[in-house]
């Protein structure tokens, strides 16, 4: 499973070699985490009863408060942290590199936190049972994903190419109708395929509330919203603002000589540039440009 446009979680080493997987700060930390917690779990390192104490299971909820948490970095074995694992490794980059660190972590988790709140409500129809594991917030981004770039090619098996809609369409499908099977006809796998299908719904209506602009800018977009630029961070030096104002239609108070429009467009543009290919394809004018235009749409500083 894998992208063919390279653009999306790739950058180029140097005009003469190849190009190679680069992975984003939240990234690289969901992975050291997962593999690390089973790593240890392998070794035999963990305390005796540790999976009863971080598995969600909605009977234990009020003793165990701290489950809807814990569950997402536990896994039953290496095949299943595996695959969990390279859904985040090829889905995750390209959402954080367009939402930024901050926003693609609570992402994550509140679709986890959502699969959890499936297994709340499936519990009469389900029964006792108790779920690990980070499926439900992986799907969360493969919905994500799927919804900005809809017709990106997703290789199956690395062999059979498949739209990201249709993939995505294909799982949530599959996802409705095992769990169909689990809480009505009583024929379960052993998967938590409700938790999937809580992930899948969650991160939908996160998505649409996101578009309202209640919770983040309208569409997912980084345009016209003012960004502050920063030597540092986990998103890559940026950090998104919520208000809703337009940048100033009149020239910097440092006397720039650019109307509003030109300004916004020349900001459009050096915007479009850094989701394609990250901050740090910016000259060091684009910075400034940025940088000002930041402090211009605060009011100065």
């Amino acid at each position: 499973m894998g992208f063919s446009d390279r653009s999306y979680n790739q950058v180029p080493s140097g005009p003469s070699r190849r190009w190679a997987p680069s992975l984003t700060p939240w990234v690289k930390r969901l992975l050291v985490v997962n593999f690390g917690v089973w790593l240890i779990g392998a070794l035999g390192l963990l305390a005796p009863g540790f999976t009863d104490l971080t598995a969600f299971d909605p009977q234990v909820l009020v003793t165990h408060p701290w489950t809807p948490l814990t569950y997402m970095f536990v896994h039953g074995g290496f095949w299943h942290v595996a695959f969990n694992m390279i859904g985040v490794f090829f889905f995750g980059p390209p959402l954080e590199r367009l939402w930024g660190g901050r926003d693609f972590i609570r992402f994550y988790l509140v679709c986890g936190l959502g699969a959890a709140l499936a297994s709340i409500l499936l519990w009469p129809l389900i029964g006792p049972h108790s779920v690990v594991g980070a499926s439900g917030a992986v799907f969360g981004l493969l919905l994500a994903f799927g919804l900005r770039w809809p017709d990106q090619p997703i290789y199956l098996y690395g062999l059979f190419p498949i739209k990201a809609k249709w993939f995505v369409s294909g799982l949530a499908l599959l996802s409705l109708i095992s769990t169909y099977r689990v809480a009505v006809v009583g024929r379960g796998d052993g998967v938590a395929h409700w938790t999937h299908l809580g992930g899948l719904l969650t991160a939908y209506l996160y998505l649409k509330y996101r578009e309202t602009g209640r919770l983040l800018p309208k569409r997912l977009s980084m345009m016209r919203r003012g960004w502050k630029v920063s030597s540092g961070g986990d998103n890559g030096g940026t950090e998104p603002t919520t208000s809703r104002q337009r940048w100033p239609e009149s020239g910097s108070k440092r006397g720039s000589g650019k109307s509003g429009s030109e300004s916004a467009d020349q900001v459009d543009q050096i915007l479009e540039k850094i989701r394609a290919s990250g901050l740090e394809s910016l000259s060091a004018e684009e910075k400034r440009v940025l940088d000002e235009m930041s402090r211009r749409y605060r009011g100065g500083s």
